[in-house]
């Protein structure tokens, strides 16, 4: 075998060994590539907060800038975000309406277009818990309870004041009974001096009885006197 020969063999095998080569690095750079299917996205609700939440699984560690889009309407973006094979979440807060698609679009940072995803809201809206304690309110019931007491308590004192009333009535009629009391002896003691005739009248025809008196037993002895003359 000349030498010609042998070095276009050795040429050959050199060849071969890195065209091996550079299919096994290629196929490796497939393997660590950044690919979309390593980010998925969802619609989250944290105490009526809304928010898309997008995790980042690649763990080829290429800084990528993920967007979020609802529409033409642009949510939100985030650059520099690095992933992990656990996965890293980046939270995009927005006041999602129910049964609404958001777009997430991933770019390497470095340049090159990853690919874009999509996410749709649940039909249940993200509200506020809030209205769960609404139930306390028929612990207010008590509140009727505490007001009727109030009311009762508004006769007590009304039917105090009537019993002070009867108890001044009966204080003011008692002097009216005294002074009608009063004359009445008064009237009595007239009456009683009419009925034994002791008046203002007594003493006068007490003078005239007695002269009448006198007068008859004047005139009793003067004819006594005069009898036993004539018999003489």
């Amino acid at each position: 075998m000349s030498i010609n020969r042998r070095t276009a063999i050795a040429v050959r095998s050199i060849g071969v060994a890195s065209a091996a080569t550079a299919i096994a690095v290629g196929v490796a750079g497939n393997a660590f590539a950044c690919k979309i299917s390593e980010f998925s996205a969802s619609a989250a609700c944290d105490n009526g907060k809304g928010s898309i939440q997008v995790i980042d699984k690649d763990y080829s560690h290429t800084p990528v800038t993920i967007t979020v889009t609802q529409g033409q309407k642009d949510i939100g973006e985030q650059s520099g975000v690095i992933g992990s094979q656990a996965g890293v979440t980046v939270t995009f807060p927005v006041a999602w309406q129910p049964n609404t698609t958001y777009t997430v679009k991933v770019v390497k940072d470095s340049g090159g277009d990853v690919g874009t995803t999509s996410v749709t809201t649940p039909a249940t809206p993200c509200e506020t818990p809030t209205t769960t304690p609404a139930p306390p309110t028929s612990p207010a019931s008590p509140t009727p309870s505490t007001t009727t007491p109030s009311t009762s308590a508004t006769p007590t004192t009304t039917a105090s004041a009537p019993a002070a009333t009867p108890s001044s009535t009966a204080s003011s009629s008692a002097p009216a009974v005294a002074d009608t009391n009063a004359p009445s002896p008064a009237a009595g003691g007239s009456q009683n001096l009419a009925e034994t005739g002791g008046g203002s009248n007594t003493g006068m025809i007490a003078g005239v009885a007695a002269a009448f008196v006198v007068a008859g037993g004047g005139a009793v002895f003067m004819l006594r006197r005069r009898k036993p003359a004539a018999r003489h």
